[in-house]
């Protein structure tokens, strides 16, 4: 399926690996513009590549007047960076928690709230990368699933205050996915074999893993007018984990 990204200029925050890179690859694939935002440049001839401080709001308004100085047009924005920090309740402090905050929804705020114009000239759409703990939640990481929490929350207030321009604003929610972050994590474990086994068993379908391909190509459609009447809207890709899971076992 043609899903008219041809020239599209999306932006991807986190885009350098895991599931922000697979939007990347499949973005290349679908013939749009990728602009990847990252704390780490890539190098790579076919990709356009911003080192950013994604924290600060500053240093996103200044990359959003580059792009847009250079393409003159935002088709598109993907929010996925942040990572999974461990500033809990108990083990943690409340300035570690607004830093958490900060660096795991601030981002989403300022490449929005600066791209809005050019947004809107193109009647643009936002995907959101969420996450399963802002549903199930986890343990130890209230900053984290805070943020997650509220990058729900924004997805549908953006999409209330954004009808008027016809922006689209939708989020995805992985929840066991195979990234690099993810295997570090797992490879923190006594016997990490054993624990990625515990996991797989209760993801109902396949029992195995999702691939960052499969976030992507949902991710590729919400950004695309095949999705042209979809807005608001929590999209779980995570082979049932989040729902099914609690009623087979």
């Amino acid at each position: 399926m043609d899903l008219h990204l041809k020239h599209k200029v999306v932006l991807v925050s986190g885009g350098a690996r895991g599931i922000g890179r697979a939007v990347v690859d499949g973005l290349l694939e679908e013939s749009a513009v990728p602009v990847i935002l990252d704390k780490n440049y890539v190098q790579d001839a076919q990709l356009k590549s911003y080192q950013v401080d994604l924290t600060s709001a500053e240093a996103c308004r200044e990359v959003i007047t580059q792009i847009s100085n250079e393409f003159g047009i935002i088709d598109g924005i993907v929010n996925n960076a942040g990572f999974n920090d461990s500033i809990g309740l108990e083990k943690g402090t409340p300035e570690e928690f607004i830093q958490s905050l900060t660096n795991n929804i601030g981002h989403y705020y300022y490449l929005v709230h600066y791209a809005l114009p050019w947004l809107k000239k193109s009647k643009g759409s936002i995907v959101n990368i969420g996450s399963k703990t802002s549903v199930t939640g986890q343990g130890n990481t209230s900053g984290y699933v805070a943020a997650k929490g509220g990058i729900l929350a924004l997805t549908r207030e953006w999409a209330v205050e954004l009808l008027p321009y016809s922006i689209r604003v939708n989020a995805v929610i992985p929840a066991e996915v195979a990234t690099p972050l993810y295997e570090a994590w797992i490879n923190n474990f006594a016997d990490p074999k054993q624990k990625l086994q515990e996991i797989t068993r209760n993801i109902p379908l396949e029992h195995r893993l999702t691939k960052p391909e499969e976030i992507a190509a949902t991710v590729l459609f919400l950004l695309s007018d095949r999705s042209s009447h979809t807005t608001g809207q929590w999209i779980f890709v995570d082979g049932g984990y989040t729902h099914l899971d609690r009623s087979i076992r």
